[in-house]
């Protein structure tokens, strides 16, 4: 089919499908991701190179896995399944836990966070950390670290400890552990926050973190997110709200039990209390406490300890008397209140525990422990709660 110059030359519709024609295996059409490769959060991605040569065809270009920094379809799989634009978006938080079961306390060290959203117009933020128990009561069991000022890195290395912390606390709490961002000239701003069932702590033993910072709860769009980190929360919120009665907690007492075969009575110690609520405007309190042996028919049971001014951790270090027989003990009550002393007006309640034979839990074994164990002095924690026993409302004011 040679034609003279300046002939068009016609082709037949045979002789055009035939043109070009190559058998061969069908390559994938490549997506425009492999030619811009992400940088992976492995050493592989983080290296130099991360950009795709130019002056080649597509199809000339290497298998999408050989480029630097580019993933896989399973390996995306992997990625997109933990979040990691979300979460990695908020920062990481390191840090330590342990249960001490001889102490009752709760040690947590604040380490260190990285990669934080930067709050502040100059691109940083002002950092510090709260914790929180939950359930109960928020500002009564709330410790603070420090603020770390200007830096999206920051170091604290602090420690933060709750006391009386017991058997059933590690079984029933939670860690709530939040990040927000300190602003002098307007409210604090939430940055992620982490929650961590305290079941998964064995006692005497270490437990380091380094999570993702997770959205706040609150929000409907990250609940989603939210769900894998507090899936055994929500569990165990429903138990309580099944269990009998929802009661605040508003913060814990230690108490020392002994009957006297000697002296023939009850030695009761009031040594201290830790998280209790504020109540006063100062977000402190001024606590003393109360203890009746109910039922009280002479009405001279009553013993009382000395205020103590500003604080939410008080050391008492006190002890009554009561003269009784072991035999009559059994039938008795003890009922132990702590308030909140004001000038002027009545005091205001903040807590109490009752110790019997028709309390619950460690309030009940404890009394149990004492009459079967005369002569020994056995200290336990315990929680206050908000109810207030019906004898002791009418004598808030005393």
């Amino acid at each position: 089919m040679r034609g003279r110059r300046g002939d068009r030359m016609t082709i037949n519709i045979q002789e055009h499908m035939a043109i070009n024609v190559c058998p061969g295996p069908i390559r994938p059409i490549r997506q425009i991701s492999d030619y811009f490769p992400r940088r992976g959060p492995g050493p592989e991605g983080g290296g130099g190179g991360g950009q795709a040569p130019t002056h080649l065809a597509p199809l000339a270009l290497a298998p999408p896995a050989a480029l630097l920094g580019a993933t896989t379809p399973e390996d995306s799989a992997e990625v997109d399944s933990y979040d990691s634009d979300d979460a990695t978006a908020l920062g990481m938080l390191e840090f330590d836990l342990l249960y001490d079961r001889a102490s009752c306390t709760l040690h947590c060290s604040i380490l260190r966070a990285k990669g934080l959203k930067p709050m502040d117009f100059n691109g940083l933020a002002d950092p510090y950390v709260k914790l929180h128990l939950l359930p109960g009561a928020c500002k009564a069991n709330k410790l603070k670290t420090k603020t770390q000022r200007n830096t999206l890195n920051p170091v604290w290395n602090e420690d933060l400890t709750y006391s009386g912390i017991t058997d059933d606390d590690i079984t029933h709490k939670v860690l709530r552990i939040a990040v927000c961002d300190e602003d002098k000239l307007s409210h604090n701003e939430f940055i992620g926050e982490i929650r961590v069932p305290l079941r998964r702590l064995k006692p005497s033993q270490k437990k380091h973190f380094n999570i993702c910072l997770e959205r706040q709860l609150a929000s409907p769009s990250s609940m989603s997110a939210a769900l894998r980190g507090i899936s055994c929360y929500l569990k165990e919120l429903e138990q309580a709200e099944q269990g009998p009665g929802l009661l605040e907690e508003r913060g814990r007492i230690l108490l020392s039990l002994s009957y006297s075969s000697r002296r023939r009575g009850l030695l009761v110690g009031i040594l201290r209390c830790a998280h209790l609520a504020a109540m006063d405007v100062n977000g402190y309190s001024d606590p003393y406490v109360k203890t009746y042996l109910r039922p009280d028919v002479d009405k001279k049971s009553k013993h009382k300890t000395c205020v103590k001014k500003k604080t939410l951790n008080p050391e008492f270090n006190e002890e009554f008397f009561y003269e009784i027989e072991l035999s009559t003990l059994a039938t008795k009550t003890l009922e132990v209140t702590v308030w909140d002393y004001d000038i002027g007006k009545s005091n205001d309640f903040i807590g109490g525990v009752s110790l019997g034979s028709g309390a619950r839990g460690e309030a009940r074994k404890h009394w149990s422990d004492c009459l079967q164990q005369p002569d020994a002095a056995l200290e336990r924690w315990h929680a206050l709660t908000s109810e207030l026993p019906p004898a002791a409302g009418a004598l808030s004011s005393a």
